[in-house]
């Protein structure tokens, strides 16, 4: 296992005719004024040289092993050694480049087991692209669940997706589901699982000793008593009773349209949501630029930029590396 001060983080390439290069090449080069820990990608050099090119970015790259990623970090962005060849044209996305994204993801992890890397970042992918080439799972964050049985043993754990900001953060309970499946999808047993989860991690790797969890209520007005669903009384008061009783600091169901204001999000740390829309939807109207995707209940960290592929501008040299800064900073404050 390498020294502390040696193991950086690892970024993924994600899909590479997606933003993940651009924005990878503009988080390096803001290294210094946004306090950036040492990271290194995980992708072809060659390829990522000619993204520079291309966008008339000067970033000058450095082949690494991973205990050379920090030293080299301060003059050149490093970029693991080993990683396949790319041929991918920005905003052309193909499921012929599928295998080398896979292979970052994969890398990433093996190296964080072997404790050669401190954390993994992801850049984002196209899972419809996976998808036609033959990927098995139904997204990111459940291969990375697969991954973390592969190299630590035992079952896969369970995954919580938060987002994180300064300014808020959110689990939504259910996630990539159809609207009119949540009820049946939401159980009492689901959301206890989720906020234990969510409050672990918040003591073990945020340091915050006494979690404060808001829970929301599914219906408008959390059921306004029954009048507007009964899920609110059936299914989230008995979980949030449950908690209670294990010690927990938890209040809820909430009405999720009273929860967001600036008072409401001074009496809690995490708000814990009832479906998809109902958690993101706030915390990208309030942080959309420096919102964080953290992977909580894995047995390694896991950051990612809040934001997808954005196929229609990549190679343009407009994105924005918002999102990766905040994501490689949160990453390597949770690592610290």
């Amino acid at each position: 296992m390498a020294p502390a001060q040696h193991r950086p983080l690892i970024l993924t390439q994600g899909d590479p005719a997606g933003i993940g290069p651009e924005i990878a090449l503009k988080a390096w080069l803001a290294r210094d004024a946004q306090g950036l820990p040492p990271f290194a990608i995980a992708t072809d050099s060659q390829f990522l040289g000619r993204i520079a090119a291309r966008l008339g970015v000067t970033a000058p790259l450095a082949a690494v092993e991973p205990e050379e990623a920090a030293a080299a970090f301060s003059t050149a962005l490093p970029v693991l050694v080993g990683c396949a060849p790319v041929d991918a044209e920005p905003g052309t996305p193909s499921p012929a480049t599928a295998a080398g994204t896979i292979a970052s993801i994969d890398r990433a992890v093996e190296l964080v087991h072997a404790g050669r890397a401190a954390a993994v970042v992801t850049n984002p992918i196209a899972k419809s692209v996976l998808y036609e080439a033959g990927f098995r799972h139904p997204g990111h964050t459940e291969y990375l669940a697969a991954l973390a049985a592969r190299f630590w043993g035992g079952p896969e754990p369970r995954p919580v997706m938060m987002l994180w900001s300064e300014t808020l953060a959110v689990v939504p309970v259910t996630i990539h589901i159809p609207l009119s499946a949540v009820p049946a999808a939401l159980t009492t047993e689901l959301i206890i699982e989720t906020a234990q989860i969510t409050a672990r991690d918040l003591r073990e790797r945020f340091g915050v000793r006494n979690p404060r969890l808001a829970l929301s209520g599914l219906n408008p007005h959390a059921g306004e008593n029954g009048a507007l669903g009964i899920e609110d009384d059936a299914v989230v008061r008995p979980a949030v009773e449950a908690l209670r009783a294990e010690g927990l600091d938890v209040r809820g169901p909430l009405p999720a349209d009273t929860m967001f204001h600036a008072r409401a999000r001074a009496a809690y740390d995490v708000a814990i949501c009832m479906y998809h829309d109902q958690a993101l939807i706030p915390i990208k109207a309030l942080a959309f630029d420096d919102g964080v995707n953290v992977t909580l209940g894995l047995p390694f960290v896991r950051t990612s930029p809040d934001h997808g592929t954005a196929f229609d501008i990549a190679g343009t040299g407009v994105a924005r590396p918002d999102s990766l800064i905040a994501a490689l900073r949160l990453a390597g404050r949770l690592t610290a």
